[in-house]
């Protein structure tokens, strides 16, 4: 693996981006401030010392994130066309989910401007709540995708155990077995395996009517209307772990997993 920010000594040095072409670049990110119930309280009540604690928040991310390359050495100066800053009280984690979106034209990534907006967002809520919560925790703070730019795009995929259908006996979780070759294994991440009832599947390819996404999708639907939920424009799709749109196309053995939308956590 070549690290682009090392030069042919070893030396740190800033890449060069003026022979890339300029493209529509954007990326989330998210994180997460944990805090005692009490301060939570005291956070969604305003009730805190120094006032409107998430309006601060949302103006220090987004600050943070148009001054990124003032806080990390080796970053462009970037003309951001859109930054958001987002909040979501969890009362039952005990914690505020932070998530944060960059945008622009241009010659390179806002990954860092994305990861830079949630941790001084996260940083701001410490500052304003640590009067009567010192024992805070941020933590979880990661890239959750981007789109753009020569590396393509990059989803990051939910891990979790799988969940038991019923189909099986008890504590056991069904499996569906793998059909003949060529086939591809079709996995549903997050709160769709919940909806869906499995966690995974497998299709053949001689029986879909186009060897695409849009083709397993009608597939999957035509079998079973509990499919019909792959047609929401908001459900994601990756192709072993490479963000797809309809008209990807897919081979044997192929990974193909569906997933809800990102949000903060």
């Amino acid at each position: 693996m070549h690290l682009t920010h090392l030069n042919t000594r070893g030396e740190a040095n800033m890449v060069d981006v003026g022979d890339k072409q300029e493209t529509r670049r954007e990326a989330v990110a998210s994180g997460r401030i944990v805090m005692q119930p009490e301060t939570l309280t005291l956070l969604s009540d305003g009730q805190l010392p120094k006032g409107d604690v998430l309006a601060t928040a949302r103006i220090a991310g987004i600050q943070a994130a148009k001054r990124t390359h003032e806080l990390i050495p080796l970053c462009h100066a970037l003309a951001l066309s859109k930054v958001s800053v987002e909040f979501e009280i969890d009362v039952a984690q005990s914690c505020v989910h932070v998530t944060s979106l960059c945008r622009l034209n241009g010659r390179t990534g806002v990954e860092m401007e994305a990861l830079t907006a949630v941790s001084v967002a996260c940083l701001t809520l410490y500052d304003m709540c640590k009067a009567v919560d010192k024992n805070m925790r941020i933590d979880a703070i990661q890239l959750d995708s981007k789109q753009g730019g020569q590396r393509g795009n990059y989803q990051r995929l939910s891990e979790q155990a799988p969940i038991v259908t019923g189909e099986g006996s008890a504590g056991e979780v069904s499996v569906s077995e793998r059909c003949p070759s060529p086939c591809v294994c079709v996995k549903f991440l997050a709160e769709l395996r919940e909806r869906v009832g499995e966690s995974e599947t497998f299709v053949g390819l001689d029986t879909l009517s186009s060897r695409d996404i849009r083709g397993l999708k009608a597939t999957l639907a035509a079998r079973d209307s509990r499919y019909n939920l792959l047609a929401d424009q908001r459900t994601l799709c990756a192709i072993n772990q490479v963000m797809a749109n309809d008209d990807a196309l897919v081979t044997d053995n192929d990974e193909v997993a569906f997933f809800p939308p990102v949000t903060g956590g």
